[in-house]
């Protein structure tokens, strides 16, 4: 029997962004979903990802602020997060909102895939 794809979640207010990593996910063979409304994922309440990244810089509400909350939840706290960012900070504010791992933009498509597959449910 196959194994269910593993699902990802992509959340970045760059459409552009959402759309090249899209395709390459589901090209390595991932169910892929996206969203540019980061006030979305507090909602989130059946059918959660596997794994969710996670724009530091969303228009609206701070990618930060989404992952306290998120890890805050009981739904939702051990969906593994992987915070994406090209600030200098990257990696503090990661630890200093609960991700569970970070990634500096831009990155290497290999960098990518290795991250999810380390930290995928």
């Amino acid at each position: 029997m196959m194994n269910k794809p593993k699902k990802v979640l992509i959340a970045d207010d760059d459409t552009g962004i959402l759309d090249s990593i899209g395709m390459i996910l589901e090209f390595e063979g991932y169910e892929v979903r996206t969203t540019t409304n980061g006030n979305s994922l507090l909602n989130m309440e059946l059918d959660f990802p596997d794994i969710l990244l996670l724009d530091i810089w969303m228009s609206g509400i701070d990618g930060r602020d989404i992952c306290k909350q998120l890890k805050q939840k009981e739904s939702t706290r051990k969906i593994p997060i992987v915070m994406i960012s090209a600030s200098k900070d990257i990696e503090r504010s990661a630890i200093e909102s609960g991700a569970d791992d970070f990634l500096a933009k831009p990155f290497e498509l290999d960098d990518l895939l290795k991250i999810i597959e380390k930290n995928i449910l």
